[in-house]
């Protein structure tokens, strides 16, 4: 796939996303509580799984396993008005658990030094959608995809996500998101993941 078509199914993915979130979102009428209060910490362990296409244009050709734990701040109080009314969340994620089989196991760790989330209003019920734009970068045990490739490789994603509070500080995140890991031309190849990303955290706020 050439670099338009990739950049072209990158945005459409994302957009799909993230508007299936804002519509989640639109779909609450009444106002209630905020998710975090401005200053509340946010400390969420997660597990997920990536499918997507390297060299064909399939997204089921590779195969990626994450495990990590993040770490946010709430850094407004709410903001906006309707549907669109929330707060804004910085954080980052440390990931010690990076894993893919395609051609041989490669085992890496990485950090996404910059995570921005919308969290929107939790509206009538348990239910909170958000919507995020986080990168970093990972350095793996072998190059990634094999070859005259990279072991370090940066990471970009898009996407968002739901919110199910059990308690009033801690809730279940499902989170759907863009994936995108390209090595910048550190490596003689560039060959880029693009893909989907499913993950599930819990969330505590402090």
């Amino acid at each position: 796939m050439n670099t338009l078509a990739r950049f072209g199914a990158a945005t459409r993915m994302v957009s799909l996303t993230l508007l299936l979130f804002v519509a989640c979102a639109a779909s609450a009428q009444e106002h209630a509580a905020p998710v975090g209060k401005k200053g509340n910490w946010d400390i969420s362990p997660w597990i997920a799984s990536a499918t997507g296409e390297e060299n064909r244009d399939s997204l089921t050709e590779a195969q990626i396993w994450t495990a990590g734990v993040f770490i946010g701040k709430v850094i407004t109080g709410e903001i906006g008005s309707g549907w669109r009314r929330g707060s804004l969340e910085y954080g980052f994620d440390l990931i010690p658990a990076f894993v893919t089989s395609k051609t041989e196991t490669v085992y890496g760790g990485g950090f996404d030094p910059l995570v921005l989330r919308w969290n929107f209003s939790r509206r009538t019920g348990r239910f909170a959608p958000y919507i995020e734009l986080g990168g970093g970068g990972v350095l793996t045990t072998a190059n990634l995809p094999p070859g005259d490739t990279s072991s370090f490789n940066f990471m970009a994603r898009g996407g968002g996500g739901i919110d199910i509070f059990t308690k009033s500080r801690q809730s279940l995140d499902v989170g759907l998101r863009w994936w995108h890991i390209s090595n910048a031309n550190l490596g003689l190849r560039n060959p880029e993941f693009n893909g989907l990303q499913i993950s599930l955290g819990y969330h505590w706020f402090k």
